[in-house]
């Protein structure tokens, strides 16, 4: 629980950026809930019965992802994404296979769509997020989108999504699904 009694003089010591004179950070909305899963096709196919969702995109083995299995699921104005490690060999695989570990299954990254990624990355970090991963470009035959990951308290981390530049179903790496 924050200690809200203190923040005015935090602020005014310089220890956190004073909220008046900041201005708001430009955010369009959400663009993915993403799940970490112990077994990622098993949940989007109760999900897509439970919820009436869509399967729309995946990623996995077959599309040159070896270390993790996804399966984008959409319905108007949402979008979830569901991720389970396949080998725990690599970076992906592992950071999947520690979450899962640690917390079980759940909420891993909260993608938002921003228009400019850099300008809010800076912002957000500048303000006392944590870098996980500065902004860069990630590019198939759909186009390009840019992307950028800080991390907040409490272990869920934010993409900041910029796919004004991309047509694709999902992100770079994924393929169109026809659902189950």
């Amino acid at each position: 629980m924050t200690d809200t009694t203190a923040e005015p003089a935090l602020f005014g010591a310089g220890l956190l950026p004073d909220p008046a004179e900041a201005g708001p950070l430009p955010a369009g909305r959400a663009d993915a809930v993403v799940f970490a899963v112990a077994d990622a096709e098993r949940a989007a196919r109760r999900y897509c019965a439970a919820l009436g969702l869509r399967c729309t995109a995946y990623a996995g083995p077959e599309t040159g992802e070896p270390e993790t299995l996804s399966y984008v699921l959409t319905a108007p104005g949402t979008r979830i994404v569901l991720s389970s490690p396949v080998r725990t060999t690599g970076p992906r695989g592992r950071e999947l296979a520690a979450y899962l570990d640690r917390y079980g299954d759940g909420v891993l990254d909260l993608a938002v769509s921003v228009p400019d990624v850099p300008y809010a990355y800076d912002y957000a970090v500048d303000r006392g997020a944590l870098s996980l991963a500065e902004p860069y470009e990630a590019r198939d035959d759909y186009g390009a989108v840019v992307l950028a990951t800080i991390g907040v308290p409490g272990g869920t981390r934010h993409t900041l999504v910029d796919r004004a530049g991309y047509v694709g179903p999902y992100l770079p790496g994924y393929v169109p699904c026809d659902g189950f």
